[in-house]
Parts: C-alpha cells; structure tokens; sequence
C-alpha cells in the first residue's frame, strides 16, 4: 500500500499548485531528542532583574530566530480578507462570514424525480431467498456455491448449495430446540443474534446467515472482537446491547482465538452486553428429527438482518432490512448486473456488509452462482491473487474496491501471465470514491493489453440505508457510454456544478457510477433542512424510493424518519410522491444520459466558513504531494473538529520510521500549500503519527471517528504537529480600539447620572477606636520590646518548630531583649558600624533572625532581612542576595557560621564576586555585653527598616518603611485580628518581606501574644507539620501562604494515618497572606479536604497586600460572643463576573455557571485606619462603584517609597505619592499596581454601615494587552490546565505580540504533542485568542517564588535564552 502513485490528474494539478510557491522558510519545531524522560530538571531560575536595568532580550538565540521566520510567515495576508471595522461593544461578537457576493449560484430548472427502468417479470423467480436456496439445496445439491481460499491461495473448501442447505437447517434446529436456558428455549423468533466470523472463513459466516433465517432469528454480523478496547468496538456493543442481542455464533478456531477471562470464558468486552458464545462447528449441531422442517415464508415486511454502520461521530446504528427488501435488492442487482444461472463471480470485499454481503452471499444464492471469495490476509500476502482467481477461474464478474486496483498495480512482475478476458463486469464497490477515477484509468492502462475491455468497468455507488443507488451497466445490457465530468473545486465548496476547463489546478475530475437501480425513483434534495428539490446543476444529496432499501435504524425511531421517511419537495413546498425517500448520504447529481454523478459523502463533509469540503478529495490532495517517501499512502484521516463555532480541518498522517524531522516538516509545509491551493482552504491542524499507530478499521483502512475521539481527549501521541490557527481562524472578533478617551470630570457625572457611588471604601477609623493598648503609648517598637522585658519579663513571645514538630527554640520578653542589646554591642564594637548605617540580616526563619532585627534597631542601624542563598543551588540564589546586599547598600552581613562559610565558599565565587562582600559578622557566640545606651530616633518618619521583595515580572524592589509606618501596621493588624497577650496565634509564613516578615518580626512584640512559627521548608519534609501544630496548641488564628495550602491539599489527602490525629475545631480563621487574586478553587478545595477534620467551613479567608503598602485587608473571621456583639465582619463574599468584559477593563456581574463566568472572592475586610478608592488607570480620575480600576490606598502604614541605588524615585515617585486628577484632589494615595473593583453589598458591617467588598482581579504588569484587549495570565492559564489531565502547571506570556503558552507535562513524553492541539483549542474557544508558540517542559521548570506566585518573566527570560530544555516547543502558523 507503499509505492507510488500511478501518475494522474490529481498529482500533475498539486505539483504544478506547488510550484507556485517560493520556499518559504517556516520555523520547524524544535524537539528533544530524549526519549528517556528526565528524572529531575533542575528548577531554572534566572537572576532576578533589577527595578532600574530591565535586562534586554537576547536575539541572537535558536528561539529568538525561529520567533522571527514566524512573524514573517504570519505577515501574509489571510484569506478570506475581513473589512477591518471596530466596535467596542460590550459582547465581542465573532465574525458571521458574510456570504461573497460574487459567490457562485446554481442558476438551472428544478431537477424532477428520476424513475428507473420498471424491475422485470421472472417466469420462476422464488418468493423468498430462502425459497431459492431450498430449491438449490434440494434440485441441484452438487452444484458449487462457494470457495474459501488460504492465505497461499489454494482452496481449501468448495461449499456446495447441497451443504449449505443441510448444515443451515441443522444450525436453525439446534437454535430453536437445543438452545435452552432455565427450560425455557433460548431463542425465539424474531430475536437478535450476533454473528461473528473472521474475514478468512466465509463458508461457516454463509451458513450461520441461512440458518438464522431459517430459524426465524435476526442475524445481526459484526467484527470479531480481537482485544477489549478495539477501535469502535464499544459502540459496537452499545449496539448489540440496544438490539437486545443475548447470544454469539461463531466458529471453534475464532473462540478459541478471543480474549479469555480467568474462568476460561470469553471476557466481557468493553460496553457490551454478556453473550452466551456458541461454537457452531458440525460436532456441535444437532441432526433435525425427522418430523422437523422450517418454515420457508414468502418475503415478508419482516426484518430478515440488521447491518451496522459507524456514523462520522463514532456512535454505531444498526439498519435493518426486511425479507421483501432483501428479495428485491437481489432482483434489482441480478437484472441491472445481467446475472445469470452458474455463473462465476470473484470477491474481495467483506463478505459481511455492503456490497460483499449483496453480491456474494444474497443475489449469488438467488442465482445459483458459484463464489472465489478471496480473503483481506491474502491480498495483503499477495495484491495480484484476485487477478489471478479470475484467471484460474474465468471469472465473468469481478467485485472489488479501488484500493484493490491500486494494489495490484504495484506487483507488475507477476501481471505477464494473466489474462482479464473472461470478465464481462469489473464491479467497483467504491467508485463514487473522489480517487476511484485516478484507480480505474491506471488499472484499465496496464491491463487491456491483459485482455482488459474498458467498459467491463462498472463503478456503483450504494449507501448502507439505500443499499445499491446506481451502478454502471455493461454495454450488451444496453447502458449509455461512461461520462466524466471536470469540475471546479470553488464552485463544488458552494454545492454548484460548473464544468471547469480552463483552471487545471483546482479541479476535481469525477466519473459517472452509472443508471439508477430498476425499480428505483430518485431525485436530489438540499442537504440541510427542509428537503427541497436542487435545480439540475447544484450538488444535494441523492436520494432513493423503492422496494429496495433499509427500513429503520433499530431501536431509533426520530433519526429514522428523518432518513428513511423523508418527503422530497418542490420550491414551492408540494411533495413530490405520496412515498417515502430514504436519504443515502452520498452528494451528487444527475448528468446527461440520467447518469449519476458521486461528488462526497455526508459523512465526509466539513463546512468551513460557510463552504463545503470533502474529506476524501482533502485526502487525495495530500496524498499527490509525493508522499511515498514520507507517510504511507492508506495511512491518512481527514476529519474536522468545531472550534469557535466553525469546522476546523484536521489531517492526520502515519509517518514512516525512516523519515527525517527535517523531511517530515517539509512534506506538512508542502501538504498545507497544497490544499490552501487546490481547496482554498486552511489545515488548522496536521499531525504525524508513529507508524500502525492509528486505529485501524475493521479490513484495513482507518477508523476516523476513534482517531478523532483520541485527537479530541489527547490521545492521539503525534510525533509531529503543525497547527495553523493564524491562517485558518478568521472569525475571531474585531480587534478594540480604545474609544477617544473620556475625561475624568464625565466620567463622574457619568456615574452621578447612572446613580452610581463613587467607588471609595475604608476599614474602621483608627482614632475612634478606644482600647486599651498600652503599647499605643510608645511610638517606636524597639521602646515597646523594653517595656515588655520589664513588666512581662517571661511571658513567652515566640516558639520555633522543627520539622519533627518539636520546639526548637523559644523567645521571652527577656530574652529577646538581652539578645538585641548583644547584637547590638557586636555591631559597634565589632562592626564598627554608626546610626544609620543599613545591615543585610541573612539567616533561616528562626528566632535568631527576629532577634537581629531588634538589635539592628537598639543600634540605631537600618535592618533587611534576606533570604539565605540554597546550598544545592547556589547558582540561582546567591546572586539574588548578592544584588539585595548591593542594592540596599548594605555596610555589613549578620549570619550564622555555616551561612558566612558558604558566602565565602569555593562554590559561591562561582556564582558572584566574593572579594566584594562588606564586612560579614557570625551571631552565633556572642560575649554577654550590655549595652550602654540604646538608640531613640529622633523623629517618627525616620527610617525603621527595608523590605526588599522580587516581584512576579522579575523585579526587586525594596520599599522605606518609617518607624510611624511600622507601629501604625502592628496596631492595625492588633486591631483586625484582636490581639493580646493571651492569644496563641501559628504562622507558616516566610519571614523575609511583607506581611510575613511583619507577623514573625513586629506583630508579637507589639501586641504581646504568643506566636508559634512553622517554617514553611519544613514542610517538604513533614506535610502535617503546620496542621499538627495548629491542632496541638488548640490555635484559634493562623496564617499560611497559598505555597503551604497546595503542599497540604496534596500532600495530605491520601495521608489517612497522620490526620487521624489532627482535630481543627479550634481554628476560627486561617488567612491566607498573598499579593495576588484569591485562589477559589484552592482555598475551596482545602475547606473541603479538612472538613472532616473539624475546620469551620467559614474559617479559610485570604489577605492582600502589596509593595506600597503590606496590609490592606485581613478578614478574620470571628465567631462566638465576639460576633453577637457586633465586632464581626460579614463573611467574604464571591461575585461572578463576565471574562469577556473584564479584558475590556468591566465588570459585568452575571450568574454563577453562565458561560464565561469567573469567580472572585473579596480580598478580606479594609484594615482600621486605610482608605481604598478605584482610579482609572490612564485618566487618574475616580471611578464608579463596580468598575473596573487600579487600586489606591492611602494609610498610616503605607511604606514611604522605594529605596533604589539610582535615585530615580522621579520614576516611580507617583507609586506613593500620587493624587486624583478630579474630585478629592487633596488625598496623597499610593497605587498599589493592581487592577480590581468595589462593590457595596448587602451586608452590614459592625457600625451598621453597608459593607464595601474588596475585589482583587491582577496586577497590572503581569497583564497581556493582546488585540487592544487586557488579559490576565493566570484566566487563560486556568484554561490551559484544564486541557489536559497531564498538565501540571502552566504559564503565559507574550514576545512580539504573540502569545507563548509553557505547559509542564506530568506523564510520558509521548503525551507531549498531543497537548499543542488542545491547548490551542481551548485558549481559542475560551478566551479568543491565537497561540503564537506552545513549549512543552518537563515538571518544576516554570518557576515559582516563596509566595508560590509563577514568575512568568524569568520564565520568558529562560525561554529566548534557549536555557528551559524543552521537551517540544511548537510554533503555531
């Protein structure tokens, strides 16, 4: 099925449509060669960018290059061309194709029913093919019926009709009388039974058919199931099921050849019903007594058997055909073919269905003709056998398909010894096949020096609902020449007929498959809706009255009205006959001399942008593109899938072993040219699959409906892909263009007029709020720590877990303070070091860090506290302290012994310049000073510390945080979570930045209560450790971070024995301390997973912060007497907001589970003390409640500005410093950099006010503007993960106005391409959007911070480095 093509139109057509085409270079994929997956990537993390030098993009990579011969390639113009207007409409309407005007349109008469010739009058034609086979059997029991031939092709059986007629009447004895269950006979008549027989034994498949008839049972024939999840093969038990088939026939050899369970018997396959298998071998028959004899009927309105067809969508239906059909279908055949007594007739199609069942096993009884039937094995053994069964047999009918032609050319060395001149009929099964053509003039040139005559040749065309339709005539039957018609392509893709002569590219050259059946009336309808008669030159689909055709799909009764009872009408809606029509599926028309022309199937249509394309004619393109070298020519499915309510075309190819990459992509650059020529079409997607991987049809050939359900669920495992959304989409919705901007002043009368409030909201006014906070009466936190060692001297401030949950250290007030003040001696005395001077404290979260920061303070000195470098990966991480230490100019290093060794380590000068460090000191033995004074600012605003932090795009950014700003935060929080000395409160925070550093360091000092810190890199080695000791101490608040909650609710789900000890009752809120939107879906999921473990549904809450100010909302929830006195807050509440308005920058609230619906969670309650308002991001001006704006805080906790080496605050000054450009003009806000929006709700807050929620949507540099549109990652990154359930992780970024999708792929390599496809489906589908490039990276590359924040810059980065090792990277054209 390998070699080449006899030369033909279709080939000369694709090679000349080809040679148009300059080579155009399009970037190949790039892929690993591995085909081991590898055990471990290191994470790559790149060093982090500085907030003033963003790093350039390298371009000179492999990436960058490929980037570049993308964009040229996309910059072609696409067809069809789209009048570029925009509205900025609420919906993003998807294009309508508009229809072209200058569209061809059918312009002749109303087509009129067709009649066929009247059926002849038979002197003695039997009433019944049973009728037929009992005289056969009984008169002339010598005469040969059939013979079975081996795989060498000797025969090995001759069945005479004497044989069948005694083996079927033994057969239905033992089925009515010997078949029994519970003494009840098994069968009765008119109940189902499977038959199932292999290809190579038709002998045993005859006689079981006769003997059910004779039963009076339904024989219903199907494959022989050869392993539990054969392609199609559930549906093929869905439909024995629905049949209510109970019982199996088949032969010894094939039973003893199935699937066996442990019990020895056949397994129960996938989907179908339990069979009872019999084996029906002569020794298992009974002998009928002698006063036994079956009923032969005349044909009646009966089902006599019941033949299954697998529709386009895979879904299996069973056809039945009644006695009096069958009969007349073999009448119809016998005169239109001119069969007559004993003739030889060769096949080699299935003898089970269609054509093969029609010929060889039905018509050929009723005429007494002896059968060659040649077996599927031995044609693939030897492509010449049925050539020479004709020969040895002077054959005078011939029936087989196109393929079997094709084949036997390619065996030219055997041809010399044969001769064709016995055949009067060469039936092509297939011929209304667009390639059958391109078969019968390659084979009739080889062979009519073989005794071929050419009008021996005679194509039909049938349908498993209409049986035979046309069929050509031989001329001594007096049929009209064959007919051929040149047909333009364009015009076929609008259902019209335009004989084409001048354009030799994009033609299709089909041939007649001759006069409709006798007995039969015809005519052609419209495809879609009502059947309305076609005029003479427009294609519909062809259908057929007469006593010949099926009767119902089985069991389906509105499916078979549609079909087998459809009422043809005029244009003017009068029915055109008072009977029936079946529909047959095939698309065609009626040429001159009433010949019947096939253009299509149904099944094969795909309707794209309005215009019709056939499967097989998109086949028949790719395969002229000399692809013998590359794919094997059976090989190739062409199907389409609907994405973004259009057909998208699919191609799928087997690849051979012995291709090159470089060959492969070159023939799917070719294969795309090619059909863009010919079809004016686009290939949205074309996959190479290994070779035999493809699911195989029952005799050869590819089952198209499975391959496309593996396509669909990732299944497939190509080994290549190229996908062409670029070219192919076209309906995607106009770009936006920003409307003339509306100023600030109309935008508030705006909302006036609207009745909308001004979006503006706070916590609780700090001043009102009278407590008894002793700390309020010390502005600075170090004078409070004093306080607290002298009233409280042992109250215990901090207690450190292991990861065994045992205490590692602890902290009292006194000790605490007797640790600061050494740190402090050491710092003046050792490192010499003056008020002001900035220190980098770099230890692991513990005690040791806390104490440091207070002894910077005692010193007068400017702490920040750094993370420590990885000893396992010192490459990434050490440069990211070195750059803090520099950047924050720090004069010294305060670490441990083992953290200073590694500083100055061999490894570490690898990584950065060590000579450069300050000075380093160790904490770790420290002399017992006093220290003699300690340092009082002189103002509230002076500086207390910096808090550095990297943000998600990559950039370090440290903020001033003034000792007013430091105790304004510690009361707001105090105030929120109401805090004293006698609460317990457990955090499983970082300590280093933000809140996290402000609940380790500041707040415990602060209020007084005692805080049991976990260290979240504990947990990679003990999962439980923060739940257990939240558990343990009885904690009524903890924190965590979104990191934390995901290790738990994975980690933690299937550990049954360790939570049976955890109880989390106590726990009244567990906030989750993030700067980004709240993860629904995590934070539900963890309320869901430890609900059984006691946690209030209503305890997890989330937290947001940012860099300008750490604390903007904590919800904590408060339940008990607290809440009936009204200190409560209102829970948090979820909105629905519509996607498609948000990246239009609105918030439409809809319906849960309304399509394109996202959740959002509030962000928690507005902390005692901060103002929130919405500004518009350009304009500055305020914005309405519900809209969508940058969040503006203004509190005494906001940080004072950025801390920067450059002095270029200039840049950034407005981040702190910024005012509305109209109403409040006076308030000094900082913008956080987040997009979000207010909503009043009907919830009242403690004073009785209506609660104002807090919505968070993104940060503003993470977001994508793609077609003048804002897009927040991590929307189309939930898309993406759901795409697959391979897809562990996912991130998204842009370069050059393209989208680049990174997927990390949990599972084999293999799996791998099968993910390009489907993620580019689903970011289409759900957020409009092309993918510009997929890259498929093994697990753990897309890195992630502490936070558990992707950081999708450095990922960007890593990628145009070339440094991520992809396992594929696809570039979509």
């Amino acid at each position: 099925e390998n070699l080449p093509l006899p030369a033909n139109v279709h080939t000369e057509a694709v090679q000349a449509a080809l040679a148009k085409y300059k080579e155009r270079k399009m970037p190949m994929p790039s892929k690993r060669r591995s085909v081991l997956v590898h055990s471990s990537v290191e994470t790559y993390t790149p060093p982090v960018i500085n907030l003033f030098c963003l790093a350039g993009v390298p371009v000179n990579s492999r990436v960058s290059s490929k980037i570049q011969q993308l964009l040229n390639t996309l910059k072609r113009p696409k067809r069809p061309p789209l009048k570029e207007f925009f509205v900025d409409d609420f919906e993003e309407l998807l294009e309508v194709q508009r229809p072209d005007p200058n569209q061809p349109k059918p312009e002749g008469n109303q087509m009129n029913v067709l009649k066929g010739e009247p059926l002849g009058v038979v002197t003695n034609w039997p009433p019944s093919l049973l009728a037929a086979l009992q005289r056969w059997g009984t008169t002339q029991p010598k005469a040969p019926c059939l013979t079975a031939l081996d795989t060498t092709g000797k025969a090995i059986y001759t069945l005479t009709y004497g044989k069948l007629w005694s083996r079927s009447l033994k057969l239905a004895y033992t089925l009515l009388n010997k078949l029994t269950t519970k003494n009840e006979p098994l069968l009765k008549p008119g109940d189902r039974v499977a038959l199932v027989f292999p290809n190579s034994d038709p002998v045993m498949f005859m006689v079981a058919f006769y003997g059910c008839l004779l039963a009076e049972v339904i024989p219903v024939p199907i494959e022989v199931p050869l392993t539990r999840k054969d392609a199609g093969s559930q549906q093929i038990g869905f439909l024995l099921g629905s049949c209510g088939v109970t019982l199996a026939l088949t032969t010894d050899a094939c039973q003893k050849g199935l699937p066996k369970a442990q019990t020895g018997e056949v397994v129960t396959f996938k989907g179908w019903p339990r069979l009872i298998w019999f084996v029906i071998d002569g020794k298992h028959l009974a002998k009928p007594t002698k006063d036994w004899h079956p009923q032969v009927r005349d044909a009646s309105a009966e089902i006599a058997y019941i033949e299954y067809k697998t529709s386009k969508e895979g879904s299996t239906v069973g056809i039945t055909i009644s006695h009096a059909s069958m009969l007349a279908h073999c009448h119809a055949l016998t005169q239109a073919c001119g069969y007559s007594e004993a003739e030889t007739l060769t096949n080699v199609l299935d003898f089970k269905r269609d054509a093969g069942l029609w010929h060889g096993v039905l018509t050929s009884v009723m005429n007494r003709m002896h059968v060659i039937s040649i077996p599927y094995a031995l044609m693939k053994v030897n492509p010449l056998s049925w050539i020479q069964k004709v020969c040895s047999y002077k054959a005078r009918v011939a029936l087989v398909k196109s393929r079997d032609m094709h084949w036997s050319l390619l065996a030219q060395r055997d041809q010399r010894d044969v001769s064709l001149s016995s055949l009067r009929m060469l039936i092509v099964a297939d011929g209304a096949n667009p390639w059958s053509i391109s078969s019968c003039d390659a084979f009739l040139n080889v062979f009519q020096s073989r005794g071929l005559r050419p009008e021996v040749i005679c194509p039909c065309a049938s349908s498993s609902e209409a049986l035979t339709v046309a069929i050509r005539r031989p001329p001594e039957l007096g049929g009209p020449p064959p007919g051929k018609a040149v047909l333009s392509m364009n015009c076929l893709s609008f259902g019209v007929i335009r004989v084409d002569t001048e354009e030799k590219l994009s033609v299709l050259t089909v041939q007649d498959v001759g006069q409709i059946m006798p007995g039969a009336n015809v005519c052609v309808v419209k495809v879609d809706g009502t059947p309305y008669l076609c005029k003479a030159d427009e294609v519909g689909e062809i259908c057929v009255n007469s006593g010949a055709t099926g009767m119902a799909y089985f069991g389906l009764l509105g499916i078979t009205r549609n079909v087998f009872e459809a009422i043809p009408v005029t244009a003017a809606g009068v029915p055109v006959s008072d009977q029936p029509f079946t529909r047959t599926g095939l698309l065609g028309f009626v040429g001159p001399d009433y010949l019947v022309f096939v253009v299509g199937k149904l099944d094969g249509l795909m309707t794209v942008s309005g215009r019709r394309h056939n499967a097989d004619d998109v086949v028949a393109t790719a395969l002229a593109v000399e692809p013998m070298k590359f794919v094997y020519r059976g090989r190739i499915a062409v199907f389409s899938v609907t994405v973004l309510h259009d057909d998208r075309i699919v191609l799928v190819a087997e690849q051979r072993p012995d291709a090159s990459e470089e060959d492969s992509f070159q023939w799917m650059s070719r294969v795309l040219q090619a059909i863009d020529s010919i079809h004016q079409v686009g290939v949205y997607c074309l996959a190479l699959v290994p070779a035999n991987t493809l699911p195989k049809a029952p005799l050869g050939g590819i089952h198209i409906s499975e391959t496309k359900q593996r396509f669909l669920e990732g299944a497939l495992h190509p080994c290549n892909v190229l996908m062409c959304p670029h070219t192919c989409v076209t309906n995607l919705p106009k770009p936006r263009q920003k409307q003339p901007d509306v100023g600030p002043a109309s935008m508030i009368v705006g909302n006036l007029v609207a009745g909308k409030r001004i979006a503006q909201a706070s916590g609780r006014d700090v001043t009102q709020l009278e407590d008894n906070d002793q700390a309020r009466k010390f502005l600075y936190l170090a004078d409070v720590l004093q306080w607290r060692a002298q009233t409280t001297p042992d109250h215990p401030l901090f207690l450190l877990l292991n990861s065994k949950g045992t205490v590692a250290s602890t902290a009292s007030c006194i000790q605490l303070h007797k640790r600061a003040e050494r740190v402090a001696v050491a710092l003046m005395e050792k490192g010499r070091l003056n008020v002001g001077d900035h220190v980098a404290l770099v230890y692991p979260p513990g005690v040791d860090l806390i104490a440091t920061f207070y002894g910077c303070l005692y010193a007068g000195c400017i702490p920040i506290t750094v993370r420590p470098p990885h000893p396992q990966n010192l490459a990434t991480t050490l440069p990211t302290v070195k750059m803090i230490v520099e950047v924050s100019k720090s004069a010294c290093i305060l670490t441990t012994q083992a953290i200073m060794k590694l500083l100055k380590s061999k490894e570490a000068a690898t990584a950065v310049d060590i000579k450069t460090w300050p000075t380093i000191l160790d904490t770790d033995d420290m002399p017992k000073k006093k220290l003699a004074s300690i340092f009082r600012p002189t103002s509230p605003d002076m500086l207390a510390y910096l808090d550095f932090s990297v943000s998600t795009t990559g950039i370090l950014a440290g903020v001033k945080m003034s000792h007013a700003a430091t105790s304004a935060l510690c009361r707001s929080i105090k105030l929120q979570c109401e805090l004293y000395p006698s609460r317990q409160i457990a955090i499983c925070l970082d300590p280093y930045c933000g809140l996290g550093f402000a609940l380790w360091c500041l707040c415990s000092v602060y209020s007084g209560h005692q805080s049991i810190l976990v260290p979240p890199l504990e947990l990679e080695s003990n999962v439980s450790l923060w739940l257990s000791a939240v558990s343990q101490y009885k904690v009524r608040v903890t924190f965590c971070s979104y990191s934390v909650m995901e290790m738990c609710t994975k980690g933690l789900g299937t550990q049954t024995d360790v939570l049976r000890v955890i109880n989390l009752s106590c726990v009244r809120t567990c906030m989750v301390v993030a700067e980004e939107r709240p993860r629904i879906t995590l934070t539900q999921s963890f309320s869901k997973l430890f609900k059984d473990l006691g946690l209030s549904a209503r305890a997890v809450s989330t937290t947001f912060g940012c860099r300008v100010n750490v604390a903007v909302c904590l919800q904590p929830n408060r339940l008990g007497k607290l809440a009936e006195q009204g200190t409560a807050g209102p829970d948090p509440t979820t909105v629905y907001v519509d996607m498609r308005a948000l990246r239009h920058d609105r918030v439409r609230l809809v319906e849960r589970g309304s399509p394109h619906s996202l959740p959002l969670m509030e962000s928690g309650k507005i902390l005692p003390g901060v103002k929130v308002i919405i500004a518009h991001t350009e304009t500055k001006g305020p914005l309405g409640d519900s809209h969508l704006g940058e969040i503006w805080v203004s509190s005494p906790h906001n940080a004072t500005g950025y801390y920067t080496v450059y002095g270029e605050e200039a840049l950034h000054a407005d981040h702190f410093t910024a005012r509305l450009s109209f109403g409040d003009t006076q308030t000094v806000w900082a913008r956080t950099g987040y997009l979000g929006f207010l909503r009043r709700t009907e919830l009242t807050d403690a004073s009785g006010e209506r609660h104002d929620a807090l919505y968070v949507v993104g940060s503003l540099d993470e977001t994508l503007e793609l077609r003048g549109m804002r897009y927040h990652p991590i929307d189309i990154e939930t898309s993406v993960i759901r795409a697959h359930k391979s897809i562990a992780e996912c991130a998204v970024f842009t370069w050059t106005n393209l989208l680049v999708v990174v997927v990390e792929l949990e599972g084999s390599e293999q799996e791998a391409l099968d993910l390009v496809a489907l993620v580019t489906n689903v970011v289409l589908e759900e957020h409009y959007l092309i993918v510009g490039v997929v890259v498929i990276v093994d697990p753990g590359v897309i890195p992630i911070n502490s936070r558990g924040e992707k950081q999708r810059m450095h990922l960007r980065d890593g990628f145009l480095a070339d440094q991520l090792d992809p396992i594929y990277v696809a570039y979509n054209m």
